[in-house]
This record gives C-alpha cells, sequence and structure tokens, in this order.
C-alpha cells in the first residue's frame, strides 16, 4: 500500500485493538456501524482486530486490514501508509490525543479535531480555563490527589470560601477525573463532611481531579460539525445520567430534546467549540439547563467532546444529511458549512441496559 492510495483509513479504538468487554463493546460496534453506513460512497480501509473480522462482510466499499495488536502500536507501524483517516476513540488513558498526534506525524488529513484540540479538550480543567468569559460555567478548580490526604483539606478550604458568597445556600461540589469518559468516577459531595468518606480508592494518589460547584437541573448535550473554524449545531440531545450512592453514571440518552432553551444551547456550544483552535469533524458539548431560576445563567456549559459520541448513532438514523460524508466534504473544501440544511426526521432513544446499547426509534 503507498502514499498514492485514495481510500480512507478508518477505525475504531476498542474494535480495533480486540477489547472484550460487551458492555463498551456494544457501544463501540453501534458507531464504527454508524460511521460506515456514512462512508459507503467512499472507499475504505478499516483496521478491525482480527476476532472481529466477520462483521463488516456486509460492506462491499470496505477493505478489511485485520490486525491482532493494538491499534496505537499498529498505526505507529503502519500510519505513514495512508493519505487520509476518520476513527472513533476516546479520552481514555490520551488515547485520543495519541491517536491523532499518530497521524498527524505521518502527514495524514484527518477528518477528526486536531490533537491539541483534542489535549485541551480532554482535560476539563484546560477547557474551563480556555472559554473562561467566554461561555457560562460551573465554578472549577483542579486538585492532585497526593497520599497524605492532604487535598481533602485543600477542597474544604475551597468549599468554605465558596460557601461564603452565598452562606444561605448549602453548597454541594462534584469531584470528577480531569481526563474521565462518560461520567466515569464522578462524585457528588452533599456535605462537605463527606469528604471524610473513603475517595482514595476511586481517586488514587497522583491523578489530578476537578471540583466543581454542584449545579441542579437537566443534563443535555449538543452536536456538532465543524469544519475547524465554524461550527453549526445538529441536534439538542437529552442524556440519562443517575445519581446512585453519590456517584454518577451515564445510562443514555433521547434525541431531539426539546427545551426553551435549546437557541441558547446552541449558541454556547457553537461559541465553545469555535473557540478552541483545531476543532474540526463531529463535536459533542455536555450542558447542563439550570434548575435556579434565580441564576443569571440558564445553561451552562460542563465539558466538550472533540469525537464521536453516542448521540451520533441516534442522529444516523433519523438526520436528513449524511453527517460522516458531509464532514469530509467540508474539511476538503468541497462543501460550505453555511449551505448544509439541518433538518431531523423523528426521535430516537438510546439507552445502556446491561451489556447492551438499545437504540429505538421512537
Amino acid at each position: 500500500m503507498t502514499k498514492e492510495n485514495d481510500s480512507i483509513l478508518v477505525f475504531e479504538y476498542f474494535t480495533a485493538s480486540g477489547e472484550k468487554d460487551k458492555c463498551i463493546i456494544s457501544e463501540a460496534e453501534a458507531l464504527i456501524f454508524a460511521l460506515l453506513e456514512d462512508l459507503k460512497d467512499f472507499n475504505v480501509d478499516l483496521v478491525i482486530n482480527e476476532s472481529y473480522g466477520g462483521i463488516v462482510n456486509e460492506y462491499p466499499n470496505v477493505n478489511p486490514i485485520l490486525i491482532n495488536q493494538d491499534i496505537i502500536s499498529w498505526l505507529e507501524e503502519n500510519a505513514g501508509q495512508f493519505n487520509k483517516a476518520i476513527f472513533i476513540a476516546a479520552e481514555n488513558n490520551n488515547n485520543l490525543y495519541n491517536i491523532t498526534r499518530i497521524l498527524e506525524d505521518n502527514n495524514v488529513r484527518i477528518y477528526n479535531s486536531s490533537s491539541e484540540a483534542c489535549l485541551k479538550s480532554s482535560d476539563k480543567f484546560e477547557t474551563y480555563e480556555a472559554l473562561s468569559n467566554i461561555v457560562p460555567q460551573p465554578r472549577s478548580f483542579r486538585f492532585k490527589i497526593d497520599p497524605k490526604g492532604y487535598w481533602k483539606r485543600a477542597i474544604e478550604n475551597l468549599h468554605e470560601k465558596w460557601q461564603a458568597e452565598d452562606p444561605l445556600t448549602p453548597l454541594k461540589i462534584i469531584i470528577k477525573p480531569l481526563m474521565g469518559v462518560d461520567c466515569e468516577d464522578i462524585v457528588v459531595i452533599e456535605k462537605i463532611e463527606d469528604l471524610t468518606l473513603d475517595l482514595d480508592k476511586i481517586f488514587i494518589p497522583g491523578s489530578r481531579v476537578i471540583v466543581q460547584e454542584y449545579i441542579d437541573g437537566t443534563d443535555i448535550s449538543v452536536s456538532l460539525i465543524s469544519d475547524g473554524e465554524k461550527a453549526i449545531a445538529i441536534s439538542l440531545n437529552q442524556q440519562f445520567v443517575e445519581l446512585k450512592n453519590d456517584k454518577g453514571t451515564y445510562l443514555g440518552g433521547k434525541i431531539p430534546y426539546e427545551s426553551e432553551y435549546k437557541e441558547e444551547a446552541f449558541e454556547i456550544a457553537t461559541k465553545a467549540v469555535e473557540a478552541i483552535d483545531g476543532m474540526k469533524g463531529f463535536v459533542g458539548v455536555d450542558l447542563l439547563i439550570n434548575a435556579d431560576e434565580k441564576d443569571i445563567y440558564s445553561v451552562y456549559l460542563l465539558e466538550i467532546n472533540s469525537r464521536f459520541t453516542t448521540p451520533y448513532v441516534g442522529l444516523n438514523k433519523i438526520a436528513n444529511f449524511n453527517i460522516g460524508k458531509t464532514i469530509i466534504d467540508l474539511i476538503d473544501g468541497n462543501e460550505d458549512i453555511n449551505e448544509i440544511d439541518i433538518s431531523l426526521d423523528g426521535e430516537v432513544e438510546f439507552k445502556k441496559s446491561g451489556d447492551s446499547l438499545k437504540i429505538r426509534r421512537l
């Protein structure tokens, strides 16, 4: 295979690396199938672990490249053979950044965000600082977990400072990994005394966390596409998030979500994506519709996901345009983002149930 090859390199991290966690794989397969569906008009070189080799036989435009190693080591050896790539990966262990950087170093045109944009958006506090004074965000602070527990005292001091600004309203805080995914290891502290709980099993020494004020409200997200300069919102999505035993769990969502704050959410998400250099392709922005009518802000930005997110699977079924093809055309300069006609036909709900992701049209 040579650089003259005009096919597009495509892969999804878990199916390429041979991950067998059923809960992860159900979502991973749904995402890669949605992307392959969108790329039927292109020649595709699909990297997939040999244990999943049979799942793509129905795509005549797809050339499966079967591997028996993790995708990152494979890319280090083979990325230089390709001209173009579009892929699905998450922020875990810096996978999103590392993959993007390998492709960039091999001069591969990528239809995803740049490595620097991925790095900035993967770090929740970097995102917070980058968007300071641009969009509303919960107050946030970054801490490093030390083995002697001094970080707990530092959070107590921060809580005392924030609480003093509004002493009549009990202040709850959220602690979460600086680079977590899908509500992973989120802990809600309703009373500051709860910091005495054994949190060291969740936040290990040496790791970093972000501490935010807890704002009560409705969890939503906005799905967007970007050409690297201008972004356009596709849908407002409801997120199903469960707080149980003071921990957050992402359970799925519904598309579209009707809200009087839709346009405000679209504006905040668009501003945020356009404010970070190198943000391209499919992007998901997590927000919160504030339940406190006395607050000056109705919608808060929580984080940016510079990657394909679960709502893409639902949008693939109801969007009136081909999202994957449009991303490629935008970044290749063959389409103007201002001329895209975006509308949705129907509703989709997706729920994580046991080991599977269940998707149904409503």
